[in-house]
């Protein structure tokens, strides 16, 4: 985590924390206590798991070092809830937590209010410490709206398994949009610096700020979408090995790769599997639900690439924070892409940038070190957030990172071109 500037004040922290922990649970609140033990594959966590975890995030890094007298509910929560904080103690398999049925939800929803009584005493303390515990709840609860993005995606994920095709959130018709007409603005480049400035919360991976430099270059005005992920697909373009990566063609043809996730084809009309259940895509939304392995060969196709994560900082950054992203409390948002001509919400944007660590990188000590530094190989940086990210995590600097096979997040893609 970067420190920020101004620590929050008790007050502010538990106002913060407060708002994070309602939101989790209005996403929750319609789930069904068999929803949320849903684990339909090891990327993907149960509901129930979520809250728990996130429950014990505080609880491990907070409560249990400052609280001489504190007494979590269950030791054997350590074990269960832990993720991959390897200095924090052995851990349950990640593959079997959807077999964990107890505890059961009641249990979990007192796990929560339990920690959450207890962090609000101990912000109420006048402490030496205190401005560390502020940053350490801030850091709290941007673990659980990252959780909250995985929260939903994972549900979604499982819900797809199911032939009676359960609607989560209650179906909505799109309003009639014409399209956004694809522009590329252009950019100097030059010697630029990106990165996290110091001011306000970032993740330690969005630092140091440095300077690097960029060749000129176009960006788009918006996102790829449907109509244009058809266009690629009519035109043979999951079949074409011309624009593939040689590993992406593998993975594709070895899991028979014709269209995004969720997509299925009925009567001539191209359907998707939503948070609303079963939808007609929306032709001029953002295509969602694709690889970067795709989202490459896609680019290669449309004579264009994939931007570097430093172009679409530059390109974006001056840019307000306001979009379709996910709100607060019972007004969760949209939860899907819409049609538009956004930067920040509707879809991740894959980038051609590996997860790094800039120049100058130093995780912090202990196992909240872990949190990003040791998964900075083979994984690909996104951009821009999505429909499910909470609006109050955005920033312009803001990296989200996965492997370039998978798709079951709300990933999609923004075109780049060079200046000759």
């Amino acid at each position: 985590m970067t420190p920020a500037l101004a620590p929050l004040t008790p007050n502010e922290a538990i106002a913060l924390f407060t708002r994070t922990r309602a939101r989790s649970d209005a996403l929750a609140a319609p789930l069904s206590p068999e929803d949320t033990m849903l684990q339909s594959m090891e990327d993907a966590s149960p509901v129930k798991w979520h809250l728990a975890h996130t429950t014990w995030f505080f609880e491990e890094f907070i409560l249990k070092p400052r609280v001489p007298d504190y007494r979590s509910p269950d030791d054997r929560f350590a074990f269960l809830f832990n993720s991959y904080y390897t200095q924090a103690g052995p851990r349950h398999a990640r593959d079997k937590r959807g077999l964990v049925s107890r505890p059961g939800g009641q249990a979990v929803r007192d796990y929560r209010a339990h920690v959450e009584d207890s962090l609000a005493t101990l912000l109420m303390q006048r402490r030496e410490d205190g401005d560390e515990i502020a940053g350490l709840v801030e850091l709290g609860c941007h673990h659980e709206m990252q959780h909250q993005e995985l929260l939903v995606t994972d549900l979604l994920h499982g819900l797809s398994f199911n032939p009676l095709l359960p609607v989560y959130k209650e179906p909505e018709p799109l309003e009639v949009t014409a399209g956004t007409e694809l522009r590329f603005d252009s950019h100097e480049g030059g010697l630029v610096e990106i990165g996290h400035d110091g001011a306000g919360f970032a993740y330690d991976c969005e630092g140091p700020r440095h300077k690097t430099f960029l060749s000129p270059y176009e960006i788009a005005n918006r996102p790829v979408t449907n109509r244009d992920w058809i266009g690629f697909i009519e035109d043979g373009g999951y079949g074409d090995a011309r624009h593939w990566l040689m590993e992406g063609l593998a993975v594709a043809q070895r899991e028979d790769w014709q269209h995004p996730l969720y997509w299925w084809q009925q009567d001539g009309t191209w359907w998707t599997f939503t948070l609303r259940g079963p939808q007609p895509v929306a032709l001029e939304a953002p295509v969602v639900h694709v690889s970067y392995y795709e989202a490459d060969a896609f680019a290669r196709w449309a004579g264009a690439r994939l931007p570097t994560e430093a172009e679409h900082e530059l390109a974006f950054r001056d840019r307000p924070i306001a979009g379709n992203l996910m709100g607060d409390g019972d007004d969760i948002g949209m939860l899907r892409p819409m049609p538009g001509a956004g930067v920040w919400g509707d879809v991740w944007e894959w980038t051609a940038s590996d997860f790094a660590p800039y120049p100058g990188f130093r995780p912090p000590e202990g196992a909240l070190g872990e949190y990003n530094g040791k998964f900075m190989v083979n994984q690909r940086v996104l951009r821009g957030g999505s429909c499910a990210t909470p609006r109050e995590q955005m920033r312009a600097t803001y990296r989200t990172f996965f492997y370039p096979h998978q798709r079951w997040q709300m990933m999609g893609l923004r075109l780049a071109r060079d200046v000759a």
